[in-house]
């Protein structure tokens, strides 16, 4: 059952959304209509954070339906490109920013609504510059690109609390390395949910990665 507190810093927010189980479910082509079903698959299987990428059908509409549905989750979007894009997501009740790229003026715009910015990096140029403008944590992306070895060397470098989320083919098998590299939690995306997956599937799914980050 998640527990977090939705009057809460963003900087307590994820962190507490980090403790229960700092795996994002990265929701893209999600629906409104399908929203409330696999929101309550991810939920019951212990997901205490959400995103639906911009780029799904209606996005901001999903994003309303979970964030009323699931107050005490971290719901917000993927793919934020621009600052008129946080503004959106924020209108929608979304309090989480996540975007593939670095883009200082997405950062700028989320720290000015108090919601949860987490941009993407692949160098450790681009990771001090995020982290230098206030993200909460960091989008490793793609992952496909960034072995456990570089996420080792980032991790030596990087402050100790900065978070590292890998995203990008992440399945229940590489978690592991990953982890053992100092990765903070994962976003994981079409190996969990795919347009065309049942609440149960996606339930299914969620309750493998959860063993599988456990172990």
């Amino acid at each position: 059952m998640n527990t977090l507190n939705p009057t809460s810093t963003p900087h307590a927010l994820l962190a507490q959304a980090m403790t229960q189980l700092p795996l994002i479910a990265i929701l893209r082509g999600l629906t409104p209509a399908e929203a409330p079903a696999i929101g309550e698959a991810l939920v019951t299987s212990g997901f205490a954070i959400i995103e639906v990428p911009l780029n799904s059908p209606e996005p901001l509409r999903s994003i309303a339906a979970l964030a009323q549905q699931f107050p005490q989750t971290l719901i917000g979007a993927g793919t934020v490109l621009n600052a008129q894009h946080v503004k959106d997501v924020h209108a929608a009740g979304g309090r989480l920013i996540v975007a593939p790229n670095f883009n200082p003026a997405v950062v700028a715009q989320a720290l000015a609504l108090n919601m949860v910015v987490l941009p993407g990096v692949a160098t450790p140029s681009e990771a001090f510059a995020a982290l230098d403008a206030g993200a909460h944590g960091l989008k490793l992306f793609p992952a496909e690109m960034i072995s456990p070895a570089t996420v080792k060397a980032l991790r030596a470098v990087l402050p100790p609390e900065a978070a590292l989320m890998p995203v990008g083919g992440i399945t229940p098998g590489n978690m592991a390395a990953y982890q053992s590299a100092g990765a903070s939690g994962f976003g994981l995306g079409s190996a969990l949910y795919a347009p065309g997956r049942s609440a149960q599937q996606v339930g299914d799914n969620a309750a493998e990665f959860v063993r599988a980050f456990k172990a």
